[in-house]
């Protein structure tokens, strides 16, 4: 394997993290005997053809370092090329890091497992998902957290964390089932009424909310989680348990194991990795393992 890798990074990621994270990390791979270039792009769309230049040119890894945002612009360049995918976890969810039991906010640590497993194993397979032509590393979301997620990005005030908070509080006020039409696998469509449905490749979304609690990224299968309708008592009630992946006993959610699943509902959108997919109807595939993780 070449000794030429790529820190792909995102200076904003977690106020300023990921620009203080890519020094230290940096600093242990050159040590390690790397010769190491950083790519930023100006945007995600240049970031991300940046990436994909340097996968196309050879390099021997690529590491991202930043949130989940950037490690799923990573994903998008490394699927399916054999070059192994480093994860530098310095944003402010780090599911997919969570998921894959690597270092969250100590970059000198992560780029440590990095170097290691490059120098043994080159990583091991891990799945993806993949919904039309995006990748994604840890969980799909539709329904009450997706409109959560379209409100709060569509507030200028206040930043941060709290503006979701907020838009939590919102869109409680207006809470209602949604009807949606879902398909498992190849079997028949169904109309089921749903306050959510998230599908996890992944186990986490939200820093750590556990909604697809027993979801592993190495059995090509999806973790499906419907949560039935639900009054806002009872939402309130359900939704500190996901913290702790307790709230599968609870009766209103049930969950599937599947390797494909089409989403329909009106007026939706899908978030995958936090990150606006589009409007539903939408099919999601687990692509078994499609990238090399180091230090997994």
């Amino acid at each position: 394997m070449t000794s030429d890798i790529t820190l792909f990074v995102n200076p904003t990621a977690g106020r300023g993290r990921g620009a203080r994270a890519a020094q230290p990390a940096a600093r242990v791979l050159r040590e390690a005997g790397f010769h190491v270039r950083t790519v930023i792009g100006a945007d995600a769309d240049d970031a991300l053809s940046r990436a994909r230049e340097a996968v196309s040119g050879g390099t021997g890894a690529l590491v991202a370092v930043g949130g989940d945002g950037m490690t799923s612009l990573a994903l998008q360049a490394v699927a399916g090329t054999g070059t192994p995918l480093g994860v530098v976890a310095v944003g402010t969810g780090n599911d997919f890091a969570l998921a894959t039991g690597l270092p969250v906010r100590d970059p000198a640590a992560a780029a440590r497992t990095i170097a290691a497993s490059l120098t043994t194993d080159g990583g091991r397979p891990v799945d993806i998902g993949r919904a039309g032509d995006t990748y994604f590393g840890t969980v799909l979301a539709s329904g009450f957290d997706s409109r959560v997620n379209d409100r709060g990005n569509r507030m200028r005030w206040p930043s941060g964390r709290f503006k979701y908070d907020l838009a939590m509080l919102a869109e409680l006020a207006g809470l209602r089932p949604i009807t949606y039409r879902m398909r498992l696998d190849d079997g028949a469509d169904e109309e089921i009424q749903a306050t959510l449905i998230a599908v996890g490749n992944g186990s986490s979304y939200g820093g750590g909310m556990r909604i697809c609690g027993q979801a592993r990224l190495d059995d090509g299968l999806f973790d499906v989680t419907v949560v039935g309708p639900c009054t806002r008592a009872t939402l309130l009630r359900v939704f500190p348990r996901v913290y702790r992946g307790t709230h599968f006993s609870h009766p209103a959610v049930t969950t599937h194991r599947v390797a494909k699943i089409s989403l329909a509902a009106h007026g939706l959108t899908g978030y995958a990795d936090g990150e606006p997919l589009g409007a539903l109807p939408l099919t999601a595939v687990t692509v078994p393992g499609a990238v090399r993780l180091l230090g997994a």
